[in-house]
């Protein structure tokens, strides 16, 4: 029986890559079974909402979804699209893998980092208002219960996937009660995973850290607003946003996108580099068990990046969407 996928092409270059995964599973002989929703910008022109019911109703029947990227107006419009996602179906946990890539150039070697970012509060969540003109609150909500949620979540993967050592990412110098409820909660779960080796990194010493030495870290635990920054900074290492996979996971569904914008200015031109949401789209069929047919994608992929004769303009190349897409696909046939 085929995997039934909520499928979520978002707009800008979002229906560009979007195509192209589905295209290369196709040929990869993927049993999956798309069903495509709106969101963002063209959900809101149709229905005069960005993040239809149906949409979450298709999520929820289908546990699993693979998203394209989705326009957030900045400063006005619609709120983001990412954020209302996974507040309603409690994807509380953001994962993303930073590593090098052979053949795409950056800065450093031997990366290999793993970002767990909480994703359901802190000041990310975006619960704001105006006092009076010219005066506005945000307000940064740190619970105990979603930190130690997302600490068991990140020694968990730590310790299944044999990973060595857990970072916590704060500012508790400054915001004492609210990082200082992450630190402890983060601390209390530590103590019950003494297989993983667990420190501590005030946030700004930590950028500075991660450009300077990256591969001292591992497995990287921050909430929702640092996990942010923090996770696009960690991208750049290893060549930028194009090249960077991202999950968002809860206890009953879980949302696969790339985690680069949807860049509007390059939108069909056949231009777009589709690497970052078809290794998404990998930890996607890792989720569902279709691990043979991921690592046959995935090897196909490096194979193509390694080799470096099909590039997008993003990677130093002049190769199209579409001849990258069928570059791939013809290593996956090999």
């Amino acid at each position: 029986m085929p995997h039934v996928v909520t499928l979520i092409p978002g707009d800008g270059i979002g229906p560009e890559v979007t195509a192209a995964v589905v295209r290369i599973f196709k040929v990869a002989g993927v049993p999956i079974e798309w069903e495509p929703h709106a969101a963002g910008v063209v959900a809101f022109k149709r229905h005069g909402q960005s993040l239809p019911v149906e949409l979450l109703d298709s999520v929820k029947r289908n546990k699993v979804a693979l998203k394209g990227p989705v326009t957030t107006p900045i400063a006005e419009g619609f709120t983001s699209v990412n954020v209302a996602l996974r507040k309603a179906l409690d994807l509380y946990a953001n994962l993303r893998p930073v590593r090098n890539l052979a053949g795409v150039t950056s800065r450093f070697e031997n990366v290999n980092l793993i970002i767990v970012r909480e994703n359901t509060e802190d000041l990310y969540a975006g619960l704001e208002h105006e006092i009076v003109p010219g005066v506005v609150e945000s307000l940064k909500i740190i619970t105990e219960k979603a930190s130690t949620r997302i600490a068991k979540f990140a020694f968990g993967y730590a310790r299944a996937f044999g990973r060595t050592r857990v970072t916590a990412i704060h500012k508790a110098n400054i915001m004492k009660l609210s990082d200082g409820l992450f630190l402890e909660s983060t601390r209390k779960t530590s103590r019950e995973h003494t297989d993983i080796a667990y420190d501590e990194r005030i946030v700004d010493a930590a950028c500075m850290q991660l450009v300077m030495n990256p591969e001292k870290f591992d497995v990287l635990l921050l909430p929702n607003l640092y996990g942010d920054i923090v996770s696009d900074l960690c991208a750049g290492l290893v060549g930028g946003l194009g090249v960077v996979p991202g999950a968002n996971l809860g206890t009953d569904a879980a949302v696969f996108e790339a985690v680069h914008g949807s860049a509007p200015d390059i939108a069909n031109k056949n231009l777009a580099n589709p690497t970052a949401l078809l290794l998404s789209g990998l930890m996607l069929l890792d989720h569902i068990g279709e691990r043979q047919r991921a690592e046959r994608i995935r090897t196909a992929l490096h194979r193509v990046l390694a080799d470096g004769r099909v590039r997008t303009k993003d990677l130093g190349g002049g190769a199209t969407t579409t001849e990258f897409t069928e570059a791939v696909c013809r290593e996956v046939e090999q």
